[in-house]
């Protein structure tokens, strides 16, 4: 990683820490289906917390609800104000098929976080470097395989700069290796500047390797919330 990206990250000051999103008592029904069941949590200001639990367990019903795309049946959900920017990596990416990879992460400038294209484009350059997509950038997004598109998504949500990070399976199409680097950056950002990361994943190997909280659901209950180390 370029070392002038990196001290521009270092200089970033930390977001203080306090509670982004609160759950209490949360219950979300599709019909007879009880997705959510009386679910309690607390996610912090600069806070890394994975959401794990086998396919169907309520992983990705949690994160709709946290990206505020859904309102609980019952209960309460506090979200984090307006002036907080969520970005979303779900697993339907919103990619444009017929544009470029570089013409979709273009799609992330905003110049009101930007002082100018330049540099946007410096950030875009190293970032694909950092996961080793710079040498594809011109490719179509329809002839780029199912990892490539994962990162192609998540790049373009880290140069919105979020304050929250909202992924969910991210790494599903990825290798190991491929894996451990995208999470190598996201644990940068968290570190250098205060990203809050929801991370939903069912590869409870990837969480063991990196610090955070876990939420564990089973069944659309939280059977357990604390320490990711303790897996």
């Amino acid at each position: 990683m370029n070392r002038g990206f990196l001290e521009s990250l270092k200089n970033s000051k930390h977001l203080h820490s306090s509670s982004l999103f609160r759950l209490n008592g949360v219950n979300v029904n599709f019909g007879k289906v009880n997705a959510l069941k009386n679910v309690n949590l607390q996610i912090k200001k600069g806070e890394i917390l994975f959401v794990t639990g086998k396919s169907g367990a309520g992983k990705s019903t949690l994160l709709s609800l946290l990206a505020g795309d859904m309102r609980p049946t019952s209960g309460s959900a506090l979200l984090p104000s307006s002036n907080v920017f969520v970005s979303q990596v779900f697993q339907d990416l919103k990619l444009f098929q017929n544009r470029t990879i570089e013409e979709n992460l273009w799609y992330a400038f905003d110049k009101k976080i930007y002082k100018n294209k330049n540099e946007f484009q410096s950030d875009l350059m190293e970032l694909s470097s950092v996961l080793g997509i710079r040498d594809r950038l011109g490719q179509k997004v329809k002839d780029a395989n199912g990892g490539m598109k994962q990162k192609v998504g998540m790049l373009r949500a880290l140069l919105s700069r979020p304050d929250v990070l909202l992924a969910d399976e991210p790494t599903a199409a990825l290798d190991k290796e491929s894996s451990t680097k995208m999470f190598d950056l996201l644990n940068f950002y968290n570190v250098r500047k205060g990203l809050t990361i929801v991370w939903a994943t069912h590869n409870r190997e990837l969480v063991k390797q990196f610090p955070g909280e876990i939420a564990h659901l089973e069944g659309g209950k939280l059977i357990y919330s604390g320490k990711a180390c303790f897996i």
